[in-house]
Formats: C-alpha cells, structure tokens, sequence
C-alpha cells in the first residue's frame, strides 16, 4: 500500500495563515498598517502571495482595503462589535439546537460535539488572552459545524475571525474569560445531555452577554 504525501500548503495560505495568527495573537494590532513589502519581507515571499491573502481577509472582515490608507487590521469598536455578535445571536444558536439533534442519531456529529470539550480544556489552560482566543474559535466551531446545513456553517464560520478579534480585544481591556469559560461549560454540558432548546437558550444569553458587558452601548443620559 502506498500513501500519498500531505500537500504542501501553497504560498498564498501559509501567508493568511501567518497573518490571521499574528492579527488574532495581538502581534498586529487593530488599526495597524500592513504594507505588502514588509509583509513579504517578513515571510520571505513575494508580493502577490501577500495581495491575495490580504484579500481573502479583507473578504472575512479581518483587514480593512481603503483607497487612501491602503491595508490595516480591523479596528474594533462597539458598533463593530454589535454588528458581528447580532448576526451571532440570530444564526449560533439555531446552529447548536441543531447540531445537538443531529448528534442524538449521528455519531459523526456526537463525536464533533464532544470535542468542543478539548476546545475548552485548551481555553481554560491557555498561557494568554491570544491563545485563549483562538480555542475559543475552535470551541465554538465545534459547536455548530454539524448543524446539517453547509451555508449555515459557512456563514458562522465567515464570522469567526472577527468575533476571534472583538474576544481578543475585549480580554485585553478586561479579563473576564473566566465568567466566559463557565458559560462555555454549561453551554456544552446541556448539549451533550441532548438538551437542544435549553443549549441553545444558554449559548443565546452566552453572546448577548458577552457583548453588552464588553461593548456596552451607551444610554442617552450617559455622559459624553
């Protein structure tokens, strides 16, 4: 028997990856200017791998394309934040209701479910914000990927770097990841007792939570 050798990512994604890391992990801050010759300085590649994955990020809302200020990391703002967690609020939870149904007679889907556990494990043994940040990610993926319908998890999945980003911005001004894991915790201990509604009750109060504590929107008769 012979085995065919892993492909070889292609220029272009190692350099989104790289970028989508360095963006996530804080090493390129919201805001800040990505000129294409650094960056390919920086990986040691040429321009156009760098265009095109600034492209593909800019598709997922992670960098911003301006005619007059070229490329720069998404800035993070209440609005922004807003924006991304309603369209959370509306389509995650309906996801993991799903996904929790399916898994009661699919155990490719039961065994998906299960690993939003291990998610959670590197979370909460996280060394920092950047890398809880990024489990997080992954937790919340495992959650809704097996809802059974491919545009669902293709639109939340399009969200994931920005919510990655409004976390990763919210830990830095105040570290309540703690209060996140716990939610995170009974979240996953409904839907793995096949709970769907109150999974997806619990994953709803989850996001709004999050958001409001961490971008609240200011009242009229808040001081300027």
């Amino acid at each position: 028997m012979t085995f065919a050798p892993a492909p070889v990512p292609s220029r272009t994604q190692y350099v989104l990856e790289a970028i989508r890391h360095a963006v996530l992990t804080g090493r390129l801050r919201p805001g800040q200017a990505l000129v294409e010759v650094e960056l390919a300085a920086w990986f040691g590649v040429s321009k156009t791998p760098v265009r095109e994955a600034l492209k593909t990020l800019a598709g997922s809302g992670l960098v911003v394309l301006s005619q007059y200020k070229g490329v720069t990391v998404r800035t993070v703002d209440t609005a922004m934040a807003h924006e991304v967690y309603d369209v959370r609020l509306l389509l995650e939870p309906e996801a993991l209701r799903r996904t929790v149904v399916r898994s009661a007679s699919s155990a490719p889907a039961r065994a998906v479910l299960e690993s939003a556990g291990e998610a959670l494990a590197r979370a909460e043994e996280a060394a920092g914000p950047a890398e809880r940040s990024l489990a997080n990610r992954e937790f919340h993926r495992a959650l809704y990927s097996s809802c059974g319908n491919p545009l669902l998890v293709r639109t939340l999945d399009e969200l994931r770097d920005q919510a990655a980003l409004v976390s990763a911005v919210a830990w830095a001004a105040d570290p309540s990841w703690r209060q996140e894991a716990a939610e995170h915790r009974e979240t996953l201990r409904l839907a793995l007792d096949g709970a769907a509604e109150a999974a997806a009750r619990a994953l709803r109060l989850h996001i709004a939570g999050f958001v409001h504590r961490a971008f609240p929107v200011p009242t009229p008769g808040d001081s300027a």
